[in-house]
């Protein structure tokens, strides 16, 4: 079954629907996203009392990137919470995470701060997808983030950053997926060449190794990721590291799929409660 397109549909679909609906959060800066997610009123359980913070990848939204797994959480009792950064001017207003990353990590420095007030708890748990596994890595290293934060779950991460050759080649890949990215000129997207292996900022953020001591890292990675090359670059020590494929042979799923992958919510929801993990039925 061919789901890119479907996805893609599906998420400019969720992202206007959420948009028109009126917000009722507390704080200022609040964003549209998928049911039940940014509920401010949630207070954690015993069951669950770390709130989790979704971070959309190069291209996604609070709405539009975790349209399946933001429900998905908070039907398992979870209080969640997704915010949508990187957003300079003539970006698309469902689209984000084209700022440079060290503009965007105050944004979810921020956030976080927010959601940690209106929950109660004294840490949340990150779930990052794409980008979402770098940017945080400089509001974990560089802006106090790590003692707020218990546990990571990377999908599809970039730790190594990409060997795709160029900011356009990028734009390129993720417009197959994301149609709205291939309105988007390269000059715009700061975050871009970020992303490339051997990039300074790559080399900033891996100084003293890319793990944040005293954060519980999962990795999710995919053998069929066309952004992320090689997908090993994923691999992170020290990490419960899992390719999607030695879980579920047959998934095919690749870089923008798996945000949207029951096999892979299974994956996320073990990471953050591991002791009641449940068998993956690929």
């Amino acid at each position: 079954m061919r789901i890119r397109g479907a996805l893609a549909g599906l998420a400019a679909l969720l992202a206007v629907t959420a948009a028109a609906t009126p917000a009722t959060a507390e704080p200022a800066n609040v964003e549209p996203a998928p049911p039940g997610v940014n509920d401010w009123s949630c207070q954690p359980s015993e069951e669950h009392p770390t709130p989790v913070v979704l971070v959309h990848g190069l291209g996604g939204s609070a709405p539009t990137n975790w349209a399946y797994m933001g429900p998905k959480l908070v039907s398992e009792g979870y209080c969640v919470y997704a915010l949508t950064y990187g957003q300079p001017p003539l970006v698309p207003p469902i689209t984000g995470g084209f700022s440079p990353m060290e503009e965007s990590a105050p944004e979810l420095a921020e956030f976080v701060d927010e959601v940690l007030a209106a929950t109660g708890a004294e840490q949340v748990d990150l779930v990052g997808h794409s980008e979402g596994t770098v940017m945080p890595q400089y509001y974990l290293k560089f802006l106090g983030g790590a003692d707020k934060v218990q546990r990571y779950v990377a999908i599809t991460p970039l730790y190594d950053g990409t060997t795709l050759h160029s900011t356009s080649e990028l734009l390129d890949r993720l417009a197959e997926e994301i149609p709205v990215v291939g309105e988007i000129p390269d000059e715009l997207c700061g975050s871009c060449r970020q992303f490339f292996k051997d990039s300074d900022f790559m080399k900033k953020l891996n100084a003293d190794g890319a793990a944040v001591p005293g954060i519980e890292y999962t990795t999710i990675m995919t053998k069929y990721d066309q952004l992320v090359t090689p997908y090993t670059s994923g691999h992170l020590d020290g990490a419960t590291n899992i390719v999607l494929q030695d879980v579920c042979p047959n998934d095919f799923s690749e870089h923008v799929a798996v945000a949207f992958n029951p096999n892979v919510a299974r994956l996320v929801l073990n990471a953050l409660d591991p002791a009641h993990a449940q068998p993956v039925r690929c």
